[in-house]
């Protein structure tokens, strides 16, 4: 019989992923980097396509990515910890209601409205709506991992004596590390993949390339903003599963 563990651990496959992802992405970010750098550009284009202007703007992004799982790890795991307490459960329709409606709602909604309510751009415009649209996978894992903790090691643990809280931080989080790990990379993804459109609040990231490329009907700004974007969800993709495989409790890889 399957059990919950046996979804989470790395399969053969996985881990040869794990070496092959890497290799994969950088040779496509390499080629297409060259490609773009070794054309004739307009003075227009040269204006966006620049070591110094592209390395910024994979730097933006990466500072979004970076903000918006710091965000999301700070709420979701304790919220989801929370709301699976005895005396919360009640209150577990409403995060959860929460977080499908940032997830629900389109993310270039979130930012405009977010605009609109305080009438500012910059960073954090970009960051917070993205945050909101990236909560629900580590809000729902962590309460799926909590969940599916078996009872009777709990109650093995109460008959010990063990507190509620030593329960919680000596069996039910370490058990339900894979599970938020496992939502910790689904938001990652997509927290690159709608960063691109936080250049709309002036927040920076490839968006500018691929919004540049769009407007200006410059294939080559628009493939190359594209193509970093795709490369820089693939990396981040990566990096969480390495995440998942080294972090995960040892009898559980």
């Amino acid at each position: 019989m399957t059990t919950a563990a046996d979804t989470v651990r790395a399969t053969p496959g996985e881990r040869s992923r794990l070496f092959v992802q890497p290799v994969l992405v950088l040779i496509v970010a390499a080629a297409v980097l060259f490609w773009a750098f070794n054309r004739d550009l307009t003075a227009t284009q040269k204006e966006n396509i620049n070591v110094a202007n592209v390395a910024t703007l994979i730097w933006q992004h990466l500072l979004i990515t970076f903000a918006v799982t710091a965000i999301v790890l700070a709420i979701g795991v304790p919220l989801g910890v929370l709301v699976t307490r005895p005396g919360a459960k009640a209150l577990r329709p409403l995060f959860v209601g929460i977080a499908n409606v940032g997830q629900a709602a389109p993310a270039i909604g979130l930012l405009v409205l977010l605009f609109l309510l305080t009438a500012k751009t910059g960073f954090w415009i970009g960051v917070l709506p993205i945050a909101l649209y990236s909560l629900l996978p580590v809000l729902a894992s962590t309460i799926l991992g909590i969940t599916q903790v078996d009872r009777s090691l709990i109650d093995a643990g109460l008959g010990q004596g063990m507190s509620r809280q030593a329960l919680l931080a000596r069996v039910e989080l370490p058990l339900a590390v894979p599970y938020i790990l496992a939502g910790l990379r689904t938001s990652l993804v997509l927290a690159v993949g709608t960063a691109t459109l936080s250049f709309l609040v002036n927040a920076g990231g490839l968006g500018i390339l691929i919004d540049t490329g769009y407007k200006l009907q410059d294939n080559v700004t628009l493939i190359l903003g594209s193509v970093l974007a795709v490369c820089l969800a693939l990396l981040v993709d990566w990096f969480g599963g390495l995440a998942e495989h080294f972090l995960n409790p040892k009898g559980l890889r």
